[in-house]
């Protein structure tokens, strides 16, 4: 019987995952850059660590489970296996660590040069080493669990991302054993040895110098620090038990615990470890040879933000960003209601440069408002300290009737929003964990209020979460509209939400998993035929990956069709442009710079004529196919021209920006006469905004305290 022939064009499309290696490298090299301060291209190189720690668990962790079924699926953007597809992370991962190491002394030294010292036992002075010494003996010491590992002391559970000093100890005229010591969380990562400079030593170092005293009663032959990553891919409809819907919240607690135990997927080795207990280590964790990955620089990074907190005023001026503060929008007057000025006119935030607390103000008015009868609203990952479930609990202590749809299932947040999820409980609102097997990603929120005996509706639809900390670090569009059609299918959205009917019909909105991906491939059907007519054809898509297969067949469509296409992709890009008869008409660009690009935007064609949409929306299978997302058209003309100078000018950025090669790696534009950095120049508008509000509001008091004067000297007249 022949084979059934592979169905897929492999020519133009890329693995996934070797797509996100690429551009994980992208923000390593952010820390290569001369023009990112010396304290900043630290945080990159922390960024890419955590990163690369999340790709282990979540994506290899669930190839390794996809490897292990009887008909694996096959990739379709390159027909691999999962075990190929594994093979070929494990092989490109190995030169990342390498290059990470690299890079991470070289800024080492730079941070040196400001006498940030982060040094090795052998660096300290005499005196320095008698405190590390005496500091480990009383503080650290008695917080120790040390094992050794023979019959009567069985391998123990390695912890998920936790550290371990692991030796090899030699008993006297008896076999070698292993010795370990997993390094308590409770104990700082740093200690410092200046009162007043942030001179210090990472405390796996003064373990694993210390490892001897531990185990005095053994000699050590070698020794290492090591952290184990588990498979945290869990999929609460994979699960082997029924559960009621009543007791999600509880289910979703005990998947967490679960979290922290499951299969190894690698091992990370400071420096250098002996064949023989690297060998036993592999075989107790059930790994392989490729999954275990040296490093020179410390395992993990997490530490850089406590260390910035070490830094001065004046060394923070010097090492990192300047700080400034969002600008509040020159179309409002904060001293009047944002729901009338709202209700008369549209409103595009583009934060950071703009300020969140523009909607949490919004949401605190309607809060108190007599003319606010409820507030709907979904929620994905919140702050820590959230200023948005403060205001949502106020309205429903106060009368409002208050609807959240939360999403228990956002990974890694899953624990923050249980919390939330019982303050707003508490508070008397209404909570929908989700939808089965489909996870709430939109972003939107409907205010409802009565004036002069008429329904109204303020709807606000976003790209990024409500997380006033994140909006501070990335680039998201926030829409709110008075539109009354669109206030009604935001209405509609939640009353399906709250029944579970994922196949409502909207009139203005597009929504996933029903209708979104139908609605793209409509506009990029709408260009081709531009095209064909010789008309202007013209497709600028805004998003963090693609990967949707038929989304992309279509893309390679438009552009054989003659469809201009600009794709600003800022991680995973499965299509190659650039390939002949394919996608030669395709550019791929990204920004990696001081602000996560974050913003979904959708533009099909030119000018008057063209279709713009914002989004939560990525162009994944997920995020189409299994995911609740929602996409709304910009209809206001002048927010239309702000999101097409916004995209034109993200595609001008030759700084920061790479373009894609037809191979999948990412090059520097070719030298301009002219510079131009995205992010600094929005940074610089919202300074210039900024300061003229700041002046509106001196040239206000000014004028008010005259007209006050004068009404008072009026008055005396009189």
């Amino acid at each position: 019987m022949a084979e059934n022939k592979f169905p897929y064009d492999t020519s133009y499309t890329q693995n996934r995952e070797l797509s996100w290696l690429k551009f994980n490298e992208r923000v390593l090299e952010e820390a290569l850059d001369e023009n990112v301060p010396v304290f900043e291209k630290l945080k990159f190189i922390s960024i890419f660590t955590s990163n690369l720690d999340e790709f282990f668990m979540i994506r290899v962790g669930s190839l390794l489970d996809l490897s292990r079924l009887k008909n694996p699926p096959i990739d379709n953007k390159t027909g691999l296996t999962p075990q190929a597809q594994l093979e070929k992370v494990f092989e490109s991962v190995k030169p990342l660590y390498k290059k990470k190491d690299e890079i991470f002394f070289k800024v080492e030294n730079l941070l040196r040069e400001y006498d940030i010292y982060n040094l090795d036992v052998n660096e300290l002075k005499e005196s320095e080493f008698q405190y590390v010494e005496d500091y480990f003996k009383k503080n650290i010491m008695p917080l120790l669990s040390p094992q050794i590992i023979d019959s009567h002391h069985p391998f123990p559970h390695l912890w998920n991302k936790s550290l371990y000093v692991v030796g090899t100890l030699v008993p006297k005229g008896k076999k070698n054993l292993t010795g370990i010591i997993e390094i308590p969380k409770s104990i700082p990562r740093l200690l410092y040895l200046d009162g007043e400079k942030p001179r210090y030593i990472l405390i796996e170092k003064v373990l694993f110098h210390f490892f001897n005293l531990v185990f005095n009663y053994y000699k050590i032959s070698t020794k290492s620090i090591i952290s184990v990553t588990r498979n945290a891919d869990i999929n609460p409809k994979d699960e082997a038990f029924d559960f009621d819907e009543e007791d999600f919240k509880l289910h979703m607690k005990q998947i967490l615990k679960k979290r922290s135990r499951l299969a190894p997927v690698r091992l990370e080795v400071y420096d250098d470890l002996d064949n023989e207990l690297k060998d036993y280590l592999i075989q107790r964790l059930n790994l392989s040879q490729n999954q275990v990955f040296k490093t020179s620089s410390p395992i993990m990074l997490d530490y850089v933000s406590v260390l910035e907190d070490k830094l001065s005023p004046q060394l923070k001026t010097k090492l990192a960003y300047h700080k400034f503060e969002p600008a509040y929008p020159t179309s409002l007057n904060p001293n009047k209601s944002i729901i009338t000025q709202v209700q008369k006119k549209d409103l595009l935030l583009t934060y950071p440069y703009e300020d969140i607390k523009v909607f949490i103000d919004l949401l605190k008015e309607a809060s108190t408002s007599r003319k606010v009868k409820s507030i709907k609203i979904s929620l994905y990952r919140l702050a820590n300290r959230s200023k948005v479930v403060e205001y949502l609990c106020q309205a429903a202590e106060n009368g409002k009737d208050v609807t959240v749809l939360i999403e228990l299932r956002a990974r890694f947040d899953e624990q923050n929003n249980i919390g939330w999820s019982e303050r707003l409980e508490e508070a008397g609102c209404k909570v929908i964990y989700g939808i089965e097997d489909y996870k709430a990603h939109s972003k939107i929120c409907l205010i409802t209020y009565i004036e002069k005996d008429k329904i109204n509706y303020i709807t606000q639809i976003g790209t990024g979460n409500y997380n006033e900390k994140t909006a501070r670090l990335y680039s998201d569009l926030s829409l709110i509209t008075g539109n009354r059609e669109i206030g009604e299918d935001a209405l509609e959205f939640f009353k399906n939400m709250a029944i579970s009917n994922l196949n409502g019909t909207y009139k203005h909105l597009a929504v996933a998993p029903y209708s979104l991906k139908n609605t793209l491939i409509e506009e990029i059907d709408r260009q081709i035929e531009n095209a064909k007519s010789d008309k202007s054809a013209r497709i600028i898509i805004k998003a963090n990956s693609i990967t949707e297969r038929d989304l992309i067949d279509k893309l390679m469509e438009a552009s054989c069709a003659g469809v201009k296409i600009d794709l600003i992709i800022r991680g995973i890009c499965c299509i190659l442009p650039n390939i002949e008869n394919k996608t030669e008409n395709i550019t791929v660009s990204n920004i990696v710079g001081r602000f996560l690009e974050h913003s979904r935007v959708y533009s099909f064609g030119e000018g008057d004529e063209s279709n713009i949409y914002i989004s939560s929306a990525d162009l994944m299978t997920r995020n189409l196919n299994r995911r609740v997302e929602i996409a709304v058209p910009i209809y206001d003309k002048n927010i239309k021209k702000k999101i097409t100078r916004f995209l034109e000018l993200n595609l001008k950025d030759n700084q920061k920006s790479r373009l894609m090669t037809n191979t999948g790696d990412y090059v520097k534009k070719e030298d301009e006469n002219e510079k131009f950095n995205f992010q600094e120049y929005l940074l610089e508008l919202a300074l210039n905004q900024n300061e003229n509000h700041k002046l509106k509001s001196r040239f206000n008091f000014i004028s008010n305290l005259f007209k006050n004067r004068w009404l008072r000297n009026e008055k005396e007249r009189v």
